[in-house]
C-alpha cells in the first residue's frame, strides 16, 4: 500500500434492500480512512427494467492505491450477494477518479462517460464542472447510518 494518501471518489448504488447494504457499505468504507457521503438519491433504473435505485457518493481519504481499493470494493460487492447479470443489485460500488487532491483528479476511463446516477450524488461532496447538470427533481432518501 501507498504511505501517502489518496482521495478516492466512489459512487454507490442498491435496489434490493438499499438500506441494509448502504448500512453495511458505508460501515465499511467509513473505516478504510476519512470518508464524507453525499445525501442518498432514489433514482428510477437506467434502463427502465429494474427497480429504483438509491444512489449516493464519497469521498474516501486513505493510504490505499486504486487497484488496492477497487479489488476492495469487488469483495464487498461479491459479500453483499450481488450477481451479475441482474436487475437486482445488492450493491455495486465504483472507482469514479482518485488523486492527491480534488483539483488534480483521474477519472476512471472504465466508468466514462459519467452517468447522471453518478453526477447528482456527487455533486454534493465535490463541486466540480464535471459534474455539472439540469436541476432534477429526485427523491432524498432521510436515512442515517
Amino acid at each position: 500500500m501507498n504511505a501517502t494518501e489518496t482521495i478516492f471518489a466512489l459512487a454507490l448504488a442498491s435496489n434490493c434492500h438499499p438500506q441494509q447494504h448502504f448500512q453495511n457499505a458505508m460501515k465499511q468504507i467509513s473505516g478504510l480512512g476519512e470518508a464524507q457521503f453525499s445525501k442518498i438519491y432514489v433514482i428510477p433504473c437506467r434502463d427502465a427494467v429494474g427497480a429504483d435505485y438509491w444512489n449516493a457518493a464519497c469521498l474516501l481519504k486513505a493510504a490505499m492505491s486504486a487497484d488496492d481499493i477497487i479489488a476492495l470494493l469487488k469483495k464487498m460487492e461479491t459479500d453483499s450477494g450481488r450477481v451479475r447479470p441482474s436487475h437486482q443489485i445488492s450493491l455495486d460500488v465504483d472507482l469514479i477518479a482518485w488523486g492527491q487532491d480534488l483539483e488534480h483528479m483521474r477519472f476512471n476511463p472504465k466508468k466514462l462517460p459519467l452517468a447522471l446516477d453518478v453526477k447528482i450524488p456527487m455533486l454534493d461532496i465535490w463541486q466540480s464542472t464535471d459534474f455539472q447538470h439540469e436541476n432534477h427533481q429526485f427523491p432524498v432518501v432521510n436515512w442515517t447510518n
